[in-house]
Order: C-alpha cells, then structure tokens, then sequence
C-alpha cells in the first residue's frame, strides 16, 4: 500500500498534497482498496467555501457509500470533473488522477504544520495498520 511521505492524511483516510496556498484532496490508496469499485464522487461545486471536518461529498461503490471530508478550511477553487464520467480514476490512482477538489486554503501554514488533525505519513500508516 503506498503512504507517500509528501502528503497530509486524516483519521478518515483523505490526503492533503500542499502546494503554497492551496492544496488538492482525494481519498488514500487504503481508503479506495477498502471501498472497492468506485461507482460515484458526488464533489461540492467551484466557489463552495467548506470548514476542516466538513462533509463535502460522497463517494459511493459496489459496497456502500460514504461522506467525504474536507481535510482542511478553504474554499474550492476546482474539483476533478473526470471523476464524472471515470469515477474508477479513485481506485486506479488515488494520489494522482483520483484527485477530488482543489482548495484556496484559509491558513497554510496550519495546515502545513499539521492543523492538529492532520498526520504525517508515519503516523498514518500507524494509523493503518492498528486497524
């Protein structure tokens, strides 16, 4: 299972990749394997300013549907339109074309010491692997 060491993870399996004021999200590789077949991202719209612990959306396969999360405060600048119409994009690669949304994040620099909720990829493959 990858954890790549450049991202910021939650206890609800979203990833946050950080790039200077804004920050892209999606679901992890365990997230997507647990899941199973993605059949459905249901992404809030371009403009939708969201609070960190947020629900933004959801995500739906052959198993069940759940929310997602927003990992951090911000306001959605894009989201991945793929997902529309190749939802599977999620599990064939979660940390690339899987991507979900774009945010403009309200403070950066929590966000890129940690926010208080967010782990670093150790901490979350501990997380992982405690079950």
């Amino acid at each position: 299972m990858q954890v790549p060491d450049d991202l910021r993870y939650t206890q609800d399996h979203e990833w946050l990749r950080i790039d200077g004021e804004e920050a892209v999200m999606g679901i992890t590789e365990y997230a997507a394997t647990e899941l199973g077949d993605i059949v459905f991202v249901e992404l809030p719209r371009t403009g939708t300013a969201v609070e960190t612990a947020q629900s933004l959306g959801v995500i739906e396969s052959v198993k069940t549907a759940s929310d997602l999360f927003a990992p951090a405060a911000g306001e959605i600048v894009a989201i991945n339109d793929a997902l529309a119409d190749k939802p599977e994009l999620v599990n064939d690669d979660p940390y690339g074309e899987g991507w979900m949304i774009r945010l403009k994040l309200s403070d950066p620099a929590a966000a890129s010491a940690g926010g208080g909720h967010l782990m670093d990829a150790d901490a979350y493959r501990k997380l992982v692997e405690a079950g």
